[in-house]
């Protein structure tokens, strides 16, 4: 494998410092997941909408802080400014939420653009080496170089699409992933936005009726 980095030319370099790049963020993010999905707890969300259900909203929060789930983050963020705005408390909430599952997939993105394009570029620099000997006429004894030139643009090519696909089906899943967390937080907001609006709607009236009993 290292006599094949070096056969490569200068440009494996730049491909040597991506794809450790590439791995390390990959890196980060499996470990990401696997801790988001440890402390993920539907159970919980449900008691809490219970609570809020019954009007118990200081033990619903306190409940929701103790836990790490990004949903139980969102909702108490809603109960929080439950009397000025909870829907723009849960949507600043849940789009830092949103930002943690993004970072570091921009990484991953560059890696499947760079990697073939830096690939490509061995495959000049190693065709030119090849075509400056030829150019000379004197190929004579020289065929080892000419296939050294080519031996380094397929190099190239090869370790630089090997990034790319190593990072795009994982870049794939992570996209994939943070729109099914998102799609998630959006459904328990509107559920939280409608339990407090029919909340909301009740009181109103039983301050109707007493006004009207008066």
């Amino acid at each position: 494998m290292i006599e094949f980095f070096f056969k490569g030319g200068p440009v494996m370099w730049p491909i040597l410092i991506l794809g450790v790049v590439t791995v390390v963020a990959l890196l980060e993010k499996v470990i990401f997941l696997v801790s988001e999905q440890s402390v993920r707890n539907p159970k919980l969300i449900q008691k809490i909408f219970e609570l809020v259900e019954k009007g118990r909203y200081e033990e619903a929060i306190a409940i929701g802080e103790k836990s790490k789930y990004n949903v139980a983050q969102v909702v108490v963020e809603g109960l929080r400014h439950r009397n000025s705005m909870p829907v723009d408390a849960m949507i600043e909430a849940a789009s830092g939420q949103i930002e943690r599952y993004s970072r570091g997939l921009v990484i991953l993105d560059t890696a499947v653009t760079l990697g073939p394009l830096l690939g490509l570029l061995g495959t000049v620099t190693g065709m030119m080496h090849a075509f400056s000997i030829v150019g000379t006429g004197e190929i004579a004894g020289k065929q080892a170089a000419i296939t050294g030139g080519v031996a380094e643009s397929l190099i190239a090519v090869s370790f630089g699409l090997a990034i790319a696909i190593l990072a795009i089906i994982p870049l794939n899943f992570f996209n994939a992933r943070m729109e099914k967390v998102r799609r998630e937080l959006e459904g328990y907001c509107t559920r939280l936005e409608m339990i407090l609006k029919k909340k909301e709607a009740k009181l109103t009236g039983e301050r109707m009726d007493m006004e009207m009993a008066r």
